[in-house]
């Protein structure tokens, strides 16, 4: 009997190993953005856990890695038409958002100061 409880706790333990936390950068402005983006995310197989906040532009994530990678699930947002953690979305798909999806004009949920001292670090580079 206590065999059979040690092996339940070490099959337990292990599973909840494969769940990790991450934080992915991700990029639009409203609640339209939010629910594509959640979506996306877990229709990736493995994710469990996806918020987006718009303040921030961060996806917080909880996703099993054995089952899928963080690029993986970066792409399947970036399909839906948000840029992700670096992957651009496709121009097409981008373009048939809806306008106040189209984060490249700017995230309205972020300080004007925010937004131009982004302007004024490109402008430097």
């Amino acid at each position: 009997m206590k065999s059979i409880v040690i092996i339940m706790l070490l099959v337990a333990s292990s599973a909840m190993a494969q769940n990790q936390k991450a934080t992915i950068d991700v990029r639009g402005n409203c609640d339209m953005c939010k629910a594509r983006i959640e979506k996306a995310a877990l229709k990736a197989k493995g994710v469990k856990y996806a918020v987006w906040q718009a303040e921030t532009e961060e996806l917080r994530l909880i996703y099993n890695t054995k089952k899928v990678l963080l690029n993986d699930v970066a792409q399947s947002i970036a399909a839906v038409g948000h840029e992700a953690d670096g992957i651009s979305a496709p121009d097409s798909v981008y373009a048939a958002l809806p306008m106040c999806c189209k984060y490249e004009s700017g995230n309205p949920h972020k300080a004007e100061d925010d937004m131009l001292m982004e302007h004024k670090s490109k402008e430097h580079k």
